[in-house]
């Protein structure tokens, strides 16, 4: 490994003002299973939105990362951290893969190489994850990591007209290190 930052599969980089294209890209992508359906938005508020991002800080711990791939050095998707709680040290992440890159490992990697920076550098406590109940990839991607479920909210989120559960799931920082030491995958 080349650096923290970087995996076998994926290397996280700050995120880029011409990376508005593969935002744009995967924010308009139909059919992905569980997700919400959101207003189109103008290629105009992605470039917007892009070059924010690019000079954001990272206050309070939270922000976005791209990823991409360590073999061909292009964007498959983004990591992010929110929900930060600096005096409780938990936090949460969403990452959502290119569909070309899904079932490659590249969200798993990415995750572990943010879950490691979150634990080790930034000495949080817990990571907690909140997945649809109906997203079977994305609740097994929690498990591999080993999150540990919680708790479910039942018909919390509506969308695609009726009311949806999502399932909790936590994962602790000594939980990670034992399944993930620093030096592994």
């Amino acid at each position: 490994m080349a650096s923290s930052w970087t995996g076998d599969r994926v290397r996280l980089r700050a995120v880029e003002p011409d990376d508005w294209s593969a935002f744009k890209r995967l924010a308009d992508e139909d059919g992905r299973p569980g997700s919400r359906l959101d207003l189109p938005r103008s290629a105009e508020s992605f470039r917007a939105w892009a070059k924010e991002q690019a000079v954001a800080g990272s206050g309070d711990d939270r922000f976005r990362l791209a990823v991409e791939s360590t073999a061909t050095g292009e964007w498959v998707g983004t990591v992010a951290t929110h929900h930060t709680s600096l005096r409780s040290g938990r936090f949460e992440f969403d990452v959502a893969i290119d569909a070309g890159h899904r079932r490659q490992g590249c969200a798993t990697e990415a995750l572990v190489l943010l879950l490691r920076f979150m634990f080790a550098e930034r000495r949080y406590h817990k990571c907690l994850a909140t997945v649809f109940a109906h997203n079977e990839a994305s609740l097994a991607l929690t498990r591999r990591l080993g999150f540990v479920e919680e708790g479910r909210l039942r018909e919390h989120v509506f969308f695609a007209g009726r009311h949806h559960d999502l399932v909790l799931s936590g994962l602790l920082a000594d939980e990670f290190g034992r399944r993930h030491p620093a030096g592994g995958p």
